[in-house]
């Protein structure tokens, strides 16, 4: 065999092995094609149509006029717009911390070996569940109503009030409050399997030195767990400025008593479908991208300087 079909043998044999490396991706994209597709037309146009809708003036019934910034002009003399961002900041400075103490607590409790450990821990995420549905929604109106179970618990104790802690624009928002706060299932879970992970050999070595509970807790858990803390702090605040059917349905759509429960995604809501200011409503929805966005960024910044990683 001359050297010219040795080189062309090695040469063929090369392409051989390059043909079987290279992966058959066929399958793989035609499991994606359709998730692909779905993001395209279903996340990435209505986002970029929203963006554009934003400047435009329209009303769902006739075409979208172009008028510039106007849109976001009207947001610096907005009255109710101002106040919906007070009663959803409040909700998010109230609640978040309010709700991932509470599951801090109870994880903690979990974590100590009680018994029936698993029937706690499906119980208490339950309300996670149920906590965005209008089912709930509707059962706190009746607990905190006029009539309510909370009244009716007062009167037991000799305190006899027939006051609507719903429709009294001074309580009402902290019933909200109470209503995201009693929904601490899902970061109580994710509390209970990062304190999983946290070696026992530490908590020894402290109780051998004669650290306290509390020492244990502030020197070692804390510590070790504010990846945890920070993972649950940033879902949230998401979720908290988010929330819409708990406002909606307690507050009947309209954001009473006083606009005390005008949550801003209620408000985004009564502007685009209520007055069909839809790109006004486009408008507001970017403002609410741009301030999660912002408060993300400055939580991640802040992470640097209390949230410690284990090299």
């Amino acid at each position: 065999m001359s050297i010219a079909e040795l080189r062309q043998l090695a040469h063929n044999r090369g392409r051989g092995r390059a043909a079987r490396a290279t992966p058959d991706n066929k399958a793989a994209l035609a499991f994606l094609g359709p998730w692909v597709i779905g993001a395209v037309l279903l996340t990435l146009g209505p986002i970029l149509a929203s963006l554009y809708l934003a400047f435009t003036d329209y009303n769902l019934l006739e075409s979208a006029n172009w008028i510039g910034t106007a849109n976001f002009e009207r947001m610096l003399t907005d009255a109710r717009l101002h106040k919906s961002l007070l009663v959803t900041f409040v909700y998010v400075i109230v609640g978040v911390p309010g709700q991932l103490a509470v599951a801090l607590l109870l994880a903690l409790l979990l974590d100590r070996g009680l018994r029936g450990r698993a029937f706690y821990r499906s119980a208490f995420y339950l309300p996670s569940l149920l906590g965005s549905s209008v089912a709930i929604a509707v059962l706190w109106r009746l607990v905190f109503g006029g009539d309510g179970l909370i009244n009716a618990s007062l009167a037991l104790i000799g305190i006899h009030t027939d006051m609507s802690w719903i429709g009294n624009p001074d309580t009402s928002l902290m019933t909200i409050i109470l209503l995201h706060i009693w929904t601490f299932g899902s970061p109580m879970v994710i509390f209970l399997a990062g304190l999983r992970q946290i070696p026992t050999e530490l908590y020894e070595a402290a109780a051998t030195d004669g650290a306290t509970t509390w020492r244990r807790f502030a020197s070692i858990t804390l510590p070790l767990l504010t990846p945890i803390i920070f993972f649950n702090l940033v879902l949230a605040i998401i979720n908290s400025f988010s929330s819409f059917t708990q406002a909606f349905i307690v507050s009947g759509g309209t954001g009473a008593p006083s606009d005390s429960l005008l949550f801003y995604t209620l408000y985004l809501y009564q502007e685009g479908f209520g007055s069909f200011r839809m790109g006004y409503a486009s408008a507001l929805a970017w403002l609410l991208v741009l301030i999660i966005g912002v408060i993300t960024a400055i939580n991640f910044w802040l992470s640097k300087y209390w949230v410690h990683y284990d090299d």
